[in-house]
């Protein structure tokens, strides 16, 4: 898929760019596979802040996705192609023999009519087919990753993300993934065979503030920017850089302090992405 550039008739178009859109098949998504939900705002279940600078967007519709995979051994053949506004990653609508039809992430080279299956057992390695991680060839390239046997997909969802078998030793599989962390997963896990299409979506340019209003995203504002009681960085005469090592608004450090707190789960990273 290309990018295209706009002519500059106002400021907002000059530096914008959009995806051509040349992969897509169809504009109207299945219906029975669409469901509204709600925004929160960046707010929790108790209705506080929780995550900044979110609010607003346009209205949208979710599209469910099937990231189980666990229609097993029925084919099933490759519909439409369609964007998702939900995420980055384009989206296929697949109707298998049993007359079902299901969403999933499109992977690159995907084509209309092209047949895609997934099995408890060994299959083609073709993009799209999707099987246990036991099955697949050291070096294959997959992605929808499930970290827990029958829990679906969650990792390598996004546009262009797609993580690489390296090598398999008892129960589990050395992948590396997307942020270059390599990690052990069970060889019972289920994986799609690909790299997730759409890979440039990381060279659009929003080129205004105001498409980011559309997509959710309220201006981010600096901390020196604000008064003291409002961060930490607030305040001071001038533009100062507050006095402090870089903090967020809670105060803790935003440069190399180590968040993670799960050590349950530590011992299936064997390579830091920060390494």
């Amino acid at each position: 898929m290309g990018t295209k550039t706009y002519r500059p008739v106002t400021a907002g178009l000059r530096h914008r760019t959009g995806h051509t859109f040349e992969e897509l098949t169809t504009e109207r998504p299945h219906k029975s596979l669409l469901k509204s939900f709600s925004k929160s705002g960046g707010r929790d279940s108790r209705g506080r802040l929780s995550i900044r600078n979110r609010g607003g967007g346009h209205k949208r519709l979710y599209r469910i996705i099937d990231f189980k995979r666990d229609k097993i051994d029925i084919p099933g053949a490759i519909e439409t192609v369609e964007y998702d506004p939900n995420r980055s990653a384009f989206i296929s609508l697949v109707k298998y023999r049993d007359g079902e039809r299901r969403y999933i992430l499109s992977p690159l080279n995907l084509k209309v009519g092209q047949e895609v299956v997934s099995s408890n057992a060994q299959v083609d390695i073709l993009p799209g087919n999707a099987m246990p991680l036991r099955f697949i060839p050291l070096g294959t390239i997959i992605h929808n990753i499930e970290m827990k046997k029958g829990k679906g997909g969650q990792i390598a969802k996004t546009a262009g993300a797609g993580a690489q078998i390296l090598a398999k030793e008892g129960d589990y599989a050395q992948v590396r993934l997307p942020s270059s962390e390599i990690r052990k997963i069970h060889l019972d896990c289920r994986a799609t065979i690909g790299q997730i299409g759409n890979l440039d979506h990381q060279n659009i340019s929003i080129g205004k503030a105001g498409r980011s209003r559309w997509m959710g995203r309220k201006p981010h504002v600096r901390g020196t920017a604000m008064n003291p009681v409002d961060h930490p960085h607030g305040g001071g005469e001038g533009k100062s850089k507050g006095g402090r090592h870089p903090v967020s608004p809670e105060g803790i450090p935003t440069k190399g302090y180590k968040t993670r707190r799960n050590k349950r789960t530590q011992v299936f990273i064997i390579r830091r992405r920060s390494k």
